[in-house]
């Protein structure tokens, strides 16, 4: 029986989390375990940081630039994060999903939302939690060693986290990340499963009746 006329539409697979709970190394272990999922690069109008790449790590425009994208709806989502926009283009993410394609993305509920009213069915939803209060602001505070944030930008993180973590339930799925490696194991489960949805798959009907034809 031929299966090359089996074919899936690629699915945008979203994690969300307050900063430091570890939702952006998952994404990476997640990118580098798999061949077929690309990230979707963001706009933003935040200044490029030391080591960063335009067109890797973000896309890094002027305001009336991105306001010129928004207003010619060019993004599939955007918001404003302590003081910058940051958003997704638009034409990459349909070319991969219509390719087979899947798309990650690194964003928060807003843009979350956003994309559930547009593409729903395409969308799969995860939202990474810290395993304790004490435990996140640890983190935020590592980081800090690295990034040279104030006390006052910590504070502000840690304000905004529970902002942020109080649309857990938006969410299809939740990972409380106490350890790393099984929070990563858990996203890529989720991952695996929601590309086997009957819905997402192409092909299907006219596979099973030729495989009722023979017999």
């Amino acid at each position: 029986m031929d299966v090359s006329n089996l074919k899936r539409r690629g699915l945008m697979y979203v994690l969300s989390s307050p900063s430091g709970a570890g939702k952006s190394t998952i994404a990476r272990a997640l990118l580098k375990q798999n061949e077929d999922l690309t990230v979707s690069v963001s706009a933003t109008t935040r200044q490029r940081r030391g080591g960063e790449v335009t067109g890797k790590d973000y896309h890094f425009v002027d305001i009336p630039t991105f306001n010129q994208m928004v207003e010619n709806k060019n993004m599939l989502e955007y918001a404003k994060v302590f003081d910058n926009y940051y958003g997704t283009p638009r034409q990459p993410v349909e070319e991969a999903l219509s390719q087979g394609k899947d798309v990650i993305f690194d964003i928060d509920w807003q843009g979350t939302q956003q994309l559930a009213e547009m593409a729903r069915d395409d969308l799969v939803t995860v939202f990474i939690l810290p395993p304790s209060h004490e435990e996140l602001e640890k983190r935020l505070r590592n980081r800090a060693l690295d990034t040279r944030e104030t006390e006052e930008q910590i504070q502000g993180r840690m304000s905004k986290a529970s902002s942020e973590m109080s649309h857990y339930s938006e969410y299809d799925y939740v990972i409380i990340n106490k350890d790393i490696e099984s929070s990563i194991s858990k996203a890529q489960t989720i991952l695996d499963a929601e590309r086997m949805r009957r819905l997402r798959l192409t092909g299907t009907s006219e596979f099973v009746r030729g495989l009722m034809g023979g017999l």
